[in-house]
């Protein structure tokens, strides 16, 4: 099976595992600003085929091993779909290194919700594996990235917007002023200052946190916002929490994994990824390899 490398991810003087050459900007996503191009390497635009014949960006994603994307479950419908790595700018159709490779599988959470948004996160298992040539950000803790709307009635951004958005914990969120029985303890909630969060667009995309290594670890899942708006005053963006849904993730993968070698007759050899976090580069020595 050929294998693509996304030279533009991981270059010559990465820093290390979880980190990139390229440290993002830190200063829409609503109320972010452009990303440094490459700082966020694990950002992936799935987009949908149309009528017409034209791809659209849809939804973001986390690629997570060298052939795993995370995102979100009602991302998920009967589209045909395509896994764009390595983008920057949506009008640039023509991005050196930047590449579109076709699901070979969709699984969307057996529970998932989509009246009361609930278990909202789904694994994509691209058609072709990415080679990495080295490893991956190195900045400031929990960004939501995407090229989500730049306002809650807006147009979709060009390029790869990130937003700082603080973690409110549950107890805070949970509240009725702030978003009340919506979030369950199987959601994070980032954000809430009235000034930047998610928007339409984002959905799928990680909460990226940095680690006390100064690694970078996706907590998060972008799922929902208020209908309020992408920016209101306590109504922060909801994400789907990871590390509730370590057992089916692991379940998808392992069973794909075992099926596949049973098919081809071939040997993989996997550990059972175990952390309660996603550090992207642990996870294709954990849990793929």
């Amino acid at each position: 099976t050929m294998k693509f490398a996304i030279l533009a991810l991981f270059v010559a003087g990465a820093y290390g595992c979880g980190q990139s050459t390229f440290p993002p900007v830190l200063s829409r996503v609503v109320g972010g600003n452009d990303a440094r191009k490459h700082s966020w390497p694990w950002q992936v635009s799935l987009q949908y085929s149309a009528p017409s014949g034209n791809w659209y960006h849809t939804c973001g994603g986390t690629l997570i091993s060298d052939q795993w994307v995370l995102t979100a479950a009602h991302c998920i419908g009967e589209k045909k779909y395509r896994v764009y790595l390595g983008k920057h700018s949506m009008r640039n159709k023509q991005e050196p290194d930047s590449i579109a490779i076709s699901p070979s599988k969709l699984f969307t959470h057996p529970e998932y919700d989509s009246w009361k948004i609930r278990n909202d996160i789904a694994l994509i298992k691209l058609s072709t594996p990415v080679t990495f040539t080295d490893v991956l950000p190195h900045g400031q803790p929990c960004y939501v990235t995407g090229w989500g709307h730049l306002e809650t009635i807006g147009p979709m951004a060009d390029i790869l917007q990130q937003a700082l958005l603080p973690v409110v914990k549950h107890e805070i969120c949970s509240t009725p002023d702030w978003m009340g029985g919506m979030v369950t303890t199987n959601n994070i909630c980032a954000g809430g200052d009235g000034k930047r969060g998610g928007c339409k667009g984002d959905s799928g995309g990680p909460l990226n946190c940095q680690g006390k290594d100064g690694s970078w670890e996706v907590h998060g899942v972008v799922s929902f916002c208020s209908s309020f708006g992408c920016n209101y005053h306590r109504k922060p963006t909801v994400f789907t929490r990871v590390s509730a849904y370590m057992d089916w993730l692991n379940r998808v993968r392992i069973h794909t994994i075992k099926h596949i070698s049973k098919l081809k007759q071939q040997k993989y050899m996997f550990g059972y990824l175990h952390k309660a976090v996603l550090i992207h580069c642990n996870l294709i020595l954990i849990g793929f390899i």
